[in-house]
């Protein structure tokens, strides 16, 4: 298309840009792309009234493009008449868009300038035949390209390398050398030090113990983000540790040296494990047990937030503190809202006063959950494998159609009821019990004062259950007003 002036009237062009990791042009920024499409539009006459830009979106994933769909619309609207772009795949690689943008370019005379294809004359048939082979053999490439990825990563995940990808929390320490990248900010090509993925860093590889070994004590994923946004620890994105990250990062198989390929474990990875693995199927078992107690909303600030039953009646749902109703002190009332509080600092106080006591006791290491004996965890770990292995074989039997529907599923449900027991077990041998370090302590009260909240709602679930009763009107026999008697205690471990 020649430029065809009258006056001072010049023909409006609008330029599109584009950059992601793996198609035609990825070498090229945004800026070079947008450079060579001025270029153009300065050779041929025209005036650039817009620059749309994706960054590091693919026209393959389907993802929506918000600059590319405000393109169509203000084509829609008279905007311009030329669009340039550094190649055709920067606009399209699917067959519907294209036929959707060549619509649009009929109806309203838009036409199609390229830096390195030249004009399409999306007005001509042949113009328009041309587009949807390029368009075809974009798709192609792109489809190819993906299916050699991905049988590039399985083989990788199967010999227990690392596949790529955002670098894994614990990970990744230099090797004095650097590699060239695509900045997806920019589109441009960067140097970014090269990583030994086999290598734990120091203090990344700590902090997961120390998270593991928390979650195994009763600690909670909340508990752990305060304190990563306490102590500074943030994703390898540079962004604070979400309770997802927290949940996600617990539950990486590869803490425990396990090669995973589309969430299946695989084998043995070739990288340092982080955590011992008997301690990482207890960390699996019990965040993913269905029975969790998980308390929604904001971190609970008293002890007997949603622990303390309610007993007044034949009430047994449990209490909250608030501090409605025009009461001066925070008190522990009812779910239902039926009426009635207890005043939250004595009823804790009180509360702690008779968990110290218990633990001060001789007997006390009576209370503790027995070790279990005759736990064999390597013996435990070698059957968990062969019953992946089993799983994995019968995936391929399946897929390849040597197995009925029937037995697959069969099969499959009895492996994944064994590996259950099987991770159960391996979950006892490592949970740590929330008592053990009050019990035997010099000064138990000292050692209940430096647990955290989260730490001593664990012993108080796993020792007593605590119900907040009807309290009797008036003066009680010690002169004061709070009915001790109403708080009563149901032992959950007895000597």
């Amino acid at each position: 298309m020649k430029s065809t002036q009258t006056g001072d009237a010049r023909t409006r062009a609008v330029i599109y840009c584009r950059i992601s990791q793996d198609r035609t042009g990825a070498g090229l920024g945004v800026d070079r792309q947008r450079e060579d499409c001025q270029a153009l539009a300065e050779r041929n006459g025209w005036d650039v009234v817009e620059v749309y830009v994706d960054n590091d979106v693919s026209a393959f994933s389907g993802k929506k493009r918000k600059d590319y769909e405000r393109m169509l619309a203000d084509l829609d609207d008279g905007k311009a008449t030329v669009v340039i772009v550094w190649h055709t795949d920067r606009l399209h690689r699917s067959v519907l868009e294209l036929e959707k943008y060549m619509n649009l370019c009929e109806r309203r005379g838009v036409f199609t300038h390229t830096v390195q294809a030249g004009e399409i004359d999306l007005a001509s048939p042949t113009g328009r035949m041309l587009a949807r082979q390029l368009g075809i053999i974009a798709r192609y490439e792109s489809e190819h390209k993906g299916d050699r990825i991905a049988r590039k990563r399985r083989q990788k995940a199967m010999a227990g390398e690392w596949a790529g990808g955002i670098r894994p929390f614990g990970w990744g320490v230099p090797t004095g050398e650097t590699k060239k990248k695509l900045d997806r900010k920019t589109g441009d090509e960067i140097e970014v030090p090269e990583l030994d993925m086999t290598k734990a860093v120091p203090e990344e590889a700590e902090a997961l113990r120390f998270w593991t070994d928390e979650i195994l004590s009763g600690a909670s994923i909340r508990s752990l983000v305060q304190w990563c946004a306490h102590k500074g620890v943030l994703t390898t994105r540079g962004n604070a540790v979400s309770h997802t990250d927290m949940r996600d990062m617990l539950l990486r198989p590869r803490n425990a040296g396990i090669a995973v390929y589309k969430g299946e474990e695989v084998g043995r990875g070739k990288w340092e494990p982080i955590v011992d693995e008997a301690k990482y199927r207890a960390v699996v078992a019990i965040l993913k047990d269905p029975g969790r107690r998980t308390t929604p909303g904001a971190s609970p600030k008293w002890l007997g937030s949603l622990l303390y039953r309610c007993g007044r009646g034949d009430c047994t749902e449990y209490v909250f503190v608030t501090q409605s109703g025009g009461r001066r002190f925070p008190s522990y009332r009812c779910q239902t809202g039926h009426g009635g509080g207890r005043r939250a600092e004595v009823v804790d106080q009180y509360v702690e006063d008779t968990i110290v006591e218990r633990l001060s006791r001789p007997d006390a290491h009576e209370l503790l959950e027995p070790v279990p004996e005759g736990v064999n965890v390597a013996a435990l770990q070698a059957e968990g494998e062969q019953i992946r292995a089993r799983m994995r074989d019968l995936g391929g039997l399946f897929g390849a159609g040597q197995l009925e529907l029937g037995p697959f599923t069969e099969g499959m449900e009895t492996a994944r009821a064994q590996l259950d027991g099987v991770t159960r077990q391996l979950a006892r041998a490592a949970t740590a019990d929330p008592l053990a370090g009050l019990v035997g302590a010099p000064d138990v009260r000292a050692a209940w004062k430096a647990l955290e909240l989260d730490r001593q709602r664990s012993v108080l679930r796993a020792l007593v259950e605590v119900t907040l009763k009807t309290p009797r009107p008036g003066r009680m026999p010690d002169g004061g007003y709070f009915d001790y008697d109403a708080v009563t205690f149901r032992w959950l471990r007895t000597p």
